[in-house]
């Protein structure tokens, strides 16, 4: 299970990635907002919002970030935790120049995304890899939306997590990953702004009484957070 040493999350200790272990295996959270799993050669990222609609980061900004950590970890798969669905109820906007971008990103890799909506399949045809509900890995499941009661382990996206931090008399927000001993919940990809806060009671119900740790996205390390020094909205 997800290995976490809550003496250890200080507010001024950073790195480009925080080492996780989970379920038996070593994963790598990134500072970009992605996981990486060595043993698999798998690059986990969630929520990519490739729709020019989106709000930020842009589909071109996101999909050089994207690129870069492709680059950093030269993964076999890379594994979307959603992204593929249609926004609300019509065709994704995406622009001719981004679709042949990330079909360069996808040459030689297998490339998944995870939905379980009804319309995913469909929406996703033009962006090229394939298409699961979820996905089983070395005992991990990987799914888009985290599954309801308690699951051992998970890891997934859909929720944004973010989180506020009050210290002395500072105050900063910023989206993070948000784990325990049985979940870990991505934020969204690149993300810098926005996200639900994780004192909300839309977590309450994953992680219950069994405690979280925080990592804070930075432009260029993670932030171990104790959970003392969160606050609400």
């Amino acid at each position: 299970m997800l290995e976490l040493k809550s003496e250890r999350l200080h507010l001024l200790a950073e790195a480009p990635g925080q080492q996780l272990a989970m379920g038996g295996q070593s994963l790598l959270a990134d500072h970009s907002g992605a996981i990486y799993w060595p043993a698999e050669e798998v690059l986990v990222v969630a929520d990519l919002r490739l729709d020019a609609a989106a709000a930020e980061p842009a589909p071109r900004e996101l999909l050089i970030r994207l690129a870069e950590v492709i680059d950093r970890y030269q993964p076999r798969r890379v594994v979307a935790l959603g992204g593929a669905s249609r926004s609300a109820g019509r065709e994704p906007q995406i622009a001719t120049a981004d679709l042949t971008r990330l079909g360069i990103l996808q040459e030689d890799r297998e490339w998944i995304w995870l939905d379980d909506r009804a319309d995913a399949e469909i929406a996703a045809r033009p962006l090229g890899g394939r298409v699961a509900k979820a996905l089983r890995l070395a005992g991990i499941s990987l799914r888009h939306r985290p599954a309801a009661g308690s699951v051992a382990p998970e890891i997934a996206g859909s929720l944004n997590p973010a989180a506020r931090l009050s210290h002395y008399g500072t105050s900063m927000r910023r989206p993070c990953f948000v784990a325990n001993r049985r979940r870990l919940i991505m934020p969204a990809f690149a993300a810098v702004a926005g996200g639900r806060n994780v004192l909300d009671e839309a977590f309450r119900p994953l992680f219950g009484n069994d405690g979280m740790a925080v990592w804070l996205l930075g432009q260029e390390a993670l932030y171990p957070v104790a959970s003392r020094l969160l606050s609400g909205e």
